[in-house]
């Protein structure tokens, strides 16, 4: 089992900040546009505990798969978890947590996950799937810079 924690200031309010991460529709603004995101249903204005949602990714070799996650948990102004149902993974278990300080709201990404296919998954996690995510996850740092904080 991995797991990838990232944490950022966001200088916005707790309301402001609550209602972009938790809107599925976003998602699309603070992921690469060489992985093609996609939602392939129709959303809801606000997630709820239960929600499936489907879209495609080209995470590699812009080779689309289709990506389901379902929301577990949500914990209004404070945390949610969305979980892979359909995907790469053999598990994907992440967590959005949102603290209000004095500088402005700390936002921590925990991701935890397990890779399929045992030894080859293992062998390709610091090669290709460490580097990817973490690639991903820095360009949603940079974008929610360029989106809350300039």
């Amino acid at each position: 089992m991995y797991q990838l924690k990232r944490t950022q200031l966001i200088q916005s309010d707790l309301k402001t900040c609550w209602e972009f991460f938790s809107s599925p529709q976003n998602l699309k603004e603070i992921t690469p546009p060489y992985m093609g995101f996609d939602i392939k249903v129709s959303l809801p204005k606000e997630m709820y505990e239960g929600l499936m949602i489907a879209y495609t990714v080209k995470p590699l070799l812009s080779i689309p798969i289709t990506w389901i996650t379902e929301i577990k948990t949500v914990k209004e102004n404070q945390f949610f978890v969305d979980e892979q149902r359909k995907g790469p993974y053999t598990i994907w278990h992440h967590e959005h947590h949102f603290l209000e300080t004095t500088e402005g709201i700390e936002m921590t990404d925990i991701v935890t996950y397990v890779l399929p296919l045992g030894i080859i998954g293992r062998l390709l996690h610091p090669l290709v799937v460490k580097p990817k995510l973490e690639e991903i996850f820095d360009y949603r740092f940079k974008r929610v810079e360029e989106i809350f904080n300039n």
